[in-house]
């Protein structure tokens, strides 16, 4: 099992979000977490991430508790998360932003090893590679921010709304790039508000309201749920 989350609770302040929130994802595995507005999915991967502190639970990562630990001190255990505003540095060129995912990494041979690898995935990021961020498409700057994910070679990526504020070609391009990395191997947790492509695409579910886990399954026996088909699939 690459993570294990264990009756975490969580919040900002006072006001807590998540109650005794448990999942889990092994290596390889494409798992997502869905559900309405507010249910408290961001929050559980910004916990995971070490945007925000626990109030409570436990968070193994590769066999090792990582509770409470810095962003940075988690990013450099092989977690990357991408987030839904992306963070991207808009004034910088397409090749810096993605020198700047892989700051932890020293050694300039194996960034640039990195670069070609994510060049290798994403070949519309090379021909756009001078290029400054803040003048690229939605999709492309989603990409980018993808890509730049995978520049510190995690063994754990963090989606969080890819296709927030999309067209729909824009979100089947940015579906299309996490399916290549999957297709490579890369282990992914998808926060996604788009419930039937997501359950088409991921291995696994979970479904979170009012910040706790409703249901969970295989994704393609949740798409069959009576509950998630009336409640979040409109049927």
């Amino acid at each position: 099992m690459l993570l294990e989350v264990k009756n975490l609770d969580a919040g900002y302040g006072y006001l807590q979000i998540l109650r005794c929130v448990s999942l889990s994802i092994d290596k390889g595995e494409y798992v997502c977490i869905v559900g309405p507005n507010g249910a408290g999915k961001s929050t559980t991967m910004k916990t995971i991430a070490g945007l925000i502190s626990p109030m409570g639970g436990s968070i193994v990562f590769n066999g090792e508790d990582i509770t409470g630990l810095t962003a940075s001190q988690i990013t450099k255990k092989g977690i990357s998360f991408v987030s839904e505003e992306m963070n991207l540095f808009v004034n910088m060129s397409v090749q810096e932003n993605l020198y700047m995912g892989a700051y932890i990494i020293k050694d300039k041979k194996i960034r640039n090893e990195r670069l070609d690898f994510v060049f290798g995935l994403f070949p519309q990021l090379a021909v756009r590679k001078g290029q400054l961020a803040g003048t690229m498409s939605g999709g492309e700057r989603k990409m980018l921010a993808i890509g730049r994910g995978m520049m510190s070679d995690p063994k754990l990526l963090l989606v969080d709304e890819p296709s927030f504020g999309l067209a729909p070609q824009l979100t089947a391009n940015v579906f299309e790039s996490l399916d290549v990395l999957k297709d490579k191997g890369v282990t992914i947790m998808l926060v996604e508000q788009n419930v039937t492509k997501t359950l088409a695409v991921t291995d696994r579910g979970y479904i979170l309201e009012n910040g706790k886990i409703g249901l969970q399954g295989a994704s393609c026996d949740l798409a069959d749920d009576p509950h998630v088909r009336k409640v979040f699939l409109g049927v």
